[in-house]
C-alpha cells in the first residue's frame, strides 16, 4: 500500500488517506455568502478521493475579506449558507474542514482576472484596511493601512473566536487558522510589517503575541476531540530565513502545548522582494524540520501535485498530509489518477460506486 494512501488519525478524525484540498480562493462569494458554485467546486473534490477538504480562506469580519467576492463567516447567516457545502463535501467520503482569515493590508482588492490590485477607494467598492503598522506592501497593493489600536486588536481576536463558534455549530470538523501569506496574523510575526514599540511589536514575543492570543482563545472554544490547525509562513526566502525558521519552530512548540493539532508548513509572503526557489516538493525539508523539532504532525503545499513527489513526501516523513492545490483544479479526481500512477491494484476503489463500476467494467 502506498503511504499517500494510508489513512491519517487526529483526534477523533480520520482521513481516508493523506490527500487535503487546501484552501483556494474562488472569489465567487456574494456580500460573503457562499453559492451553488462552492457546493459543486468542494464536492467534485471530495468525490474524486481526497480525504480533507478545507473551504477557502474565509473571512471573519468584513474588513477582513482580500476582495469583495470572497467567503464570510462574521454572522450567523453566512454561516447558515455554508451548510450544503459541507454536506456535500461529508456525502463524498472527506472530512470538511474551514480556514478561517484576516486579510489586513491585503484586503480591499479586486479579484486576480480583474487587476489584483487595490480597489482605489469606498466609492469604487473598497474599505479601509487595517494591519499591525501604518506600512502598504508594495507594488499593486499600495494602499496604505490604518494602524490598529489595542481595541481593534482584541476585536479581531473576538472575531476569530466567534467564527470558530459558526464553523463548529454548522457542522465542520476540521479548522484551520490563516497565520501565514502576508494576511494580518503573519504581518504582526514579519519584521517587515511591524513595526509596532508596544506589546504587539519589537522583539520575537511581542510580535508573536497576536497569534498566540488568538489561537489560544479559538482553542477555548472549538472542541477539543476535533483538528484545529494552523498555516503559517515559517520563512520569507529573505536572506534572513534561519532566524525565522527558528523563532518559527520555537512558536510552534509554543502553540503545541498550547492545543495545536497540526501546522500547515507555508510561506511567509510579507515582502514583494522574496526569492522562493520554487521547485517540486521544495517545502517539504523545511516542513520536515519543523515536523521533527517541534514534535508534531505537518502539512505543507506548493509543489506536490507530481503523485510520485506526493507520495516521496509521506514516505520520507517530510509530511503527514499533503496539499495538493491547483492539480485538484485541473483534475478533481486527482486521488484516483496518483493511486494508478503508484500502481495501486484497482485504483477505482478511490471512486464513488457508479464511476468505479465504469471504470473496472471496460
Amino acid at each position: 500500500m502506498s503511504t499517500l494512501f494510508q489513512p491519517l488519525s487526529l483526534k477523533s478524525i480520520t482521513l481516508r488517506n493523506r490527500i487535503a484540498v487546501p484552501p483556494m480562493c474562488q472569489y465567487s462569494a456574494i456580500d460573503g455568502r457562499v453559492n451553488d458554485w462552492h457546493v459543486q467546486n468542494y464536492a467534485a473534490m471530495a468525490r474524486g478521493g481526497a480525504g480533507l477538504v478545507i473551504v477557502e480562506a474565509t473571512a471573519v469580519a468584513p474588513e477582513g475579506r482580500i476582495t469583495p467576492h470572497c467567503a464570510g463567516i462574521w454572522n450567523d447567516e453566512l454561516a447558515q449558507a455554508f451548510v450544503p457545502t459541507l454536506q456535500a463535501i461529508k456525502q463524498h467520503g472527506a472530512v470538511p474542514g474551514i480556514q478561517i482569515a484576516h486579510a489586513g493590508r491585503k484586503a480591499s482588492a479586486n479579484s486576480p482576472w480583474e487587476g489584483d490590485n487595490h480597489i482605489a477607494d469606498e466609492a469604487s467598492g473598497g474599505w479601509q484596511t487595517i494591519a499591525p503598522s501604518p506600512l502598504a506592501f508594495g507594488g499593486q497593493l499600495n494602499k496604505q493601512p490604518q494602524e490598529m489600536s489595542l481595541a481593534d486588536i482584541a476585536r479581531v481576536r473576538d472575531d476569530f473566536v466567534a467564527a470558530a463558534k459558526r464553523a463548529r455549530e454548522v457542522g465542520f470538523e476540521w479548522l484551520e487558522l490563516h497565520f501565514a501569506h502576508g494576511y494580518l496574523a503573519q504581518s504582526f510575526f514579519s519584521e517587515h510589517s511591524n513595526q509596532r514599540t508596544d506589546a504587539y511589536g519589537g522583539n520575537y514575543q511581542n510580535r508573536s503575541r497576536f497569534l498566540r492570543e488568538t489561537f489560544a482563545a479559538v482553542r477555548e472554544v472549538w472542541p477539543e476531540h476535533l483538528p484545529l490547525a494552523i498555516r503559517f509562513g515559517v520563512l520569507e526566502f529573505d536572506g534572513n530565513d534561519e532566524q525565522t525558521l527558528t523563532e518559527s519552530i520555537d512558536l510552534t512548540r509554543g502553540l503545541k502545548e498550547a492545543g495545536l493539532d497540526l501546522m500547515n508548513v507555508s510561506i511567509g509572503f510579507s515582502t514583494s522582494q522574496a526569492r522562493i526557489p520554487w521547485a517540486p516538493g521544495f517545502m517539504g525539508p523545511i516542513a520536515e524540520r519543523v515536523r521533527r523539532e517541534a514534535g508534531l504532525p505537518v502539512a505543507s503545499a506548493w509543489g506536490f501535485g507530481d503523485p510520485q513527489v506526493a507520495e516521496q513526501a509521506v514516505r520520507d516523513n517530510q509530511l503527514d498530509l499533503v496539499m495538493v492545490g491547483k492539480a485538484h483544479l485541473a483534475n478533481p479526481h486527482w486521488a484516483y489518477h496518483a493511486a494508478r500512477e503508484l500502481k495501486i491494484d484497482r485504483a477505482s476503489w478511490t471512486l464513488p460506486a457508479p464511476y468505479a463500476h465504469w471504470l473496472e467494467r471496460y
